[in-house]
């Protein structure tokens, strides 16, 4: 049975709960949908009531709860799962997995970005305005023709169609007591495809930052749809501050939105929190997915390779740009990234930003 739109997110975030260790039944989720519809809703908050009041989430996993609650539905940031064994009492991050991770704010050392690192460390980015680059414009004038597109299942008229439009025929015939002189024929018409950015933002990306959000708003510009992602230690999606027209004023909602830039790195469960989330993985369908990072990962290299087959099955295709394939000799040497290489495309450079639009430009051509 096909569910009703306006009915599918309350069916679905019962069952991302469920995902998460939450005892929900398939009655206490009917139930959930029929209190929605009682309740109106007015707004989020009567939505969430229905949820505590309905699902019977437990008092003592309310903040995980919220969490799950506001990712599903205000897209915002959600943490993604680590094991952390030190102990400091001093700042602490609640994970919507049930564990507590340590956070360190304000850290001082290493901060040069040149180690990767597990720990998750909160802060916030200010991006110093700067010109546009040659590229930005070449990529903003060439986006419409050479970004790769798909078949629409919307039609329209064409010299050179494949199906004859019967209902313009018939309109034709009757303007011209019954003859038909040329068959009016259509042919599907083609869209941008989706294009998916997932922008590392860990410490050890510090030095290109910058140029990847840089880039990151100029697609989001250009392109008709483009979804941008940023990840270190947690997974916070920043596409609606990318959609600001102006450049500066974009980054800074970038950099106020984002909790984790230079921080730790955990891609693969960044990666996993992404997929776990039905409404963040269905954009990864079909889509031309771009993934910037340098691959240091410290997190398990299982997690991260079983994240990357999982997007490779569902996107069109799969590449990975990082700063450290300038290097003409560069070969990935960690052992989650060598793993992975067979579900991508390709393994590219993306330190500048020439590079990066270089390669979103290229994407629709035979390799």
């Amino acid at each position: 049975m096909t569910l009703p739109a306006a009915t599918r997110p309350f069916v679905e975030f019962p069952a991302i709960l469920r995902a998460h260790g939450f005892p929900v039944a398939p009655d206490q989720t009917m139930g959930f949908v029929e209190a929605v519809g009682l309740l109106g809703p007015r707004d989020m908050r009567d939505i969430r009531s229905a949820a505590i009041a309905m699902l019977s989430v437990p008092r003592d996993r309310q903040t995980e709860f919220d969490a799950l609650f506001k990712a599903y539905f205000l897209g915002q940031g959600l943490a993604a799962s680590i094991e952390d064994d030190d102990e400091d009492d001093d700042v602490q991050a609640y994970e919507p997995t049930g564990a507590q991770v340590d956070v360190e704010e304000g850290m001082e050392e290493d901060e040069t970005g040149d180690l990767a690192t597990s720990s998750e460390i909160l802060r916030r980015r200010q991006f110093v305005p700067a010109d546009e680059s040659g590229a930005l414009r070449h990529l903003a004038r060439r986006a419409e023709k050479d970004l790769p597109r798909r078949l629409s299942y919307r039609r329209a008229f064409s010299q050179r169609g494949n199906r004859i439009d019967l209902r313009k025929a018939l309109k034709q015939a009757l303007r011209q007591d019954g003859e038909v002189f040329d068959l009016p024929v259509t042919r599907r018409k083609t869209r941008q495809r989706r294009i998916l950015l997932l922008v590392d933002v860990s410490g050890s990306m510090t030095d290109q930052s910058v140029a990847t959000m840089r880039f990151a708003h100029k697609l989001t510009q250009a392109a008709e749809r483009v979804e941008t992602f940023t990840f270190g230690t947690r997974l916070t999606r920043v596409s609606h501050s990318l959609r600001i027209k102006n450049t500066d004023q974009a980054l800074e909602s970038v950099g106020a939105t984002v909790a984790d830039f230079d921080g730790g790195t955990r891609i693969g469960d960044a990666l996993q929190a992404f997929l776990a989330v039905p409404r963040f993985a269905g954009q990864a369908r079909g889509a031309a997915v771009l993934i910037l990072s340098d691959g240091l990962e410290r997190g398990e290299p299982a997690t991260l390779v079983e994240a990357i087959r999982k997007l490779a099955r569902l996107c069109w295709r799969l590449d990975w740009l990082t700063p450290l394939a300038a290097d003409p000799g560069y070969e990935p040497r960690t052992e989650a990234l060598s793993a992975c290489l067979p579900f991508l495309d390709s393994l590219v450079p993306g330190d500048r930003i020439e590079a990066l639009c270089t390669h979103v430009l290229s994407l629709s051509r035979p390799s």
